[in-house]
């Protein structure tokens, strides 16, 4: 999990490192399935428990999860590239990097939350203003509702202090949060730059394609006026399946509870 821009630049280094960043292993098993056990359900490769880069058995919370992160260890061919595995990717940091630092994941999201990128507006042009106050505002109406505290707004660069009621409040409803969703929201956040964005989605405020847009306003602004190339294209890409495993994992997990 890796942090992104965002309008403002002062955001807080992540804490969750990605686990799976070690050179690509040659594809040794055949068949990949789901054993469910009391403590989870678990990845087998050709009948074996796979397992984390930590060395911990790979096992996911609810059977949905699991069959859906199966099928990315069939999709793999000659060689394991995690770059095509994220929801492997984030179950494995889940595991090996979230479980017993709970605490310390929800404080990144409330410190993000703090410098959320829907409070730092454009000042030009009128249109991407428009855009940004069209987009964001309704968002943050919604988590002044849902959290009962407002956010401070202000345009260009320089920092704003947020209420410690509204960080607080954030603090709080994080706090109902397992290790799986705080890394989801987690990935979320970093990949959009907004704590508000990633909550929005995990309470069914937002689709992720919507929160995706929301957070996305400047950045397809600037392809506008000036078009894009294939490099940043394909990293784009990638953020969106991060963006699009993180939102499942959370819709998984409500539906379980």
């Amino acid at each position: 999990m890796t942090a992104t821009n965002g309008t403002n630049g002062g955001k807080p280094a992540p804490v969750i490192k990605d686990t799976m960043k070690r050179p690509l292993p040659k594809r040794f098993y055949k068949d990949v399935a789901v054993n469910s056990a009391i403590d989870g359900h678990h990845i087998t490769l050709d009948g074996r428990r796979a397992r984390t880069p930590g060395k911990k058995p790979l096992a996911a919370p609810n059977l949905e999860l699991a069959n859906r992160i199966a099928e990315e260890w069939r999709a793999q061919q000659t060689e394991i590239d995690p770059g095509t595995m994220p929801l492997t990717t984030l179950i494995c940091t889940t595991l090996d990097a979230v479980i017993g630092r709970e605490a310390d994941v929800a404080a990144d999201l409330v410190q993000y939350a703090g410098t959320d990128l829907l409070c730092y507006r454009a000042e030009t042009p009128a249109k991407l203003v428009a855009r940004q106050a069209k987009s964001w505002d309704p968002v943050l109406h919604w988590a002044s509702e849902k959290l009962g505290a407002k956010f401070n707004v202000t345009t260009g660069l320089m920092h704003v202090a947020q209420p410690p009621d509204a960080q607080q409040a954030v603090a709080t409803i994080l706090a109902a949060r397992d290790a799986y969703k705080l890394a989801a929201l987690h990935v979320l956040t970093t990949i959009k730059g907004s704590a508000l964005l990633a909550l929005a989605v995990d309470e069914q405020h937002l689709t992720v394609a919507e929160a995706w847009a929301a957070a996305h306003i400047d950045e397809d602004w600037q392809i506008e006026q000036w078009g894009s190339d294939a490099e940043a294209e394909a990293r784009r890409a990638k953020r969106f399946r991060d963006a699009e495993a993180a939102a499942f994992v959370l819709e998984s997990l409500n539906k379980a509870r």
